[in-house]
């Protein structure tokens, strides 16, 4: 999954960033409001972080914008004004969730978690194909009741497939979602992912299939 963080305090914005990619999300980090407008009009994100003390474009207008545009992604507020005026005026320009500064990573995570999964339409924290589990507090996943060893980038292409389950995924899409702008990855790295985790879900009555000249589906068989 692809966050994006947009804050101004670089020293903040690193050491969340560096949080977030250590708890398996690819990262993209914007300074600035016009640059997270760049970044939101070329890329798809399960979530954006966003502080509204922004220079150039502030991050309520940014939101304001975003979603005048269509732009449905998931918006938690971080900001230092916890006033509830504020909350409220930020709830009504459209963002999801709010959550005041300073503040505990796990709470976020957690907030996060919780927001990817209303995004994708997912009312349950826990979702099943086949004998292939992911528990969304957790983000762990189990096969046959056995959990399932993966690298990071290997636990992002299947947590990106557990989510659109069923549907054809793109090898586009799931490039997007599994590296950030600052990754320089082979052209066939997807391919090879995609390969691993296969190797990986052997034995279970789940399966990755490949469809020709359209992507890949994650199915039970």
């Amino acid at each position: 999954m692809r966050l994006l963080i947009v804050e101004d305090n670089r020293e903040l914005a690193s050491w969340l960033a560096k949080a977030l990619v250590q708890a398996r999300y690819a990262v993209d980090v914007a300074h600035d409001g016009e640059e997270a407008g760049h970044l939101l009009a070329v890329a798809d994100y399960a979530a954006v972080v966003l502080d509204l003390s922004l220079p150039k474009v502030d991050g309520m207008t940014l939101l304001r914008h975003i979603r005048r545009a269509g732009n449905k992604t998931p918006v938690i507020i971080l900001t230092a004004n916890a006033s509830l005026g504020g909350r409220v005026a930020g709830l009504d320009t459209g963002a999801d969730d709010y959550l005041a500064k300073p503040f505990e990573l796990a709470e976020l995570e957690a907030r996060l978690r919780a927001l990817i999964r209303r995004g994708n339409d997912l009312a349950s924290p826990e979702i099943a194909v086949g004998d292939l589990v992911l528990n969304g507090a957790t983000r762990q996943f189990t096969l046959k009741g056995e959990p399932l060893q993966l690298t990071p980038r290997e636990h992002s292409v299947l947590e990106y497939m557990m989510m659109k389950a069923g549907t054809t995924v793109t090898k586009a899409a799931l490039h997007e979602s599994v590296f950030g702008f600052d990754a320089d990855p082979d052209p066939s790295a997807i391919e090879i992912y995609v390969h691993r985790v296969r190797k990986k879900l052997e034995g279970g009555t789940v399966q990755i299939a490949t469809l020709r000249g359209l992507g890949y589906m994650l199915r039970a068989v």
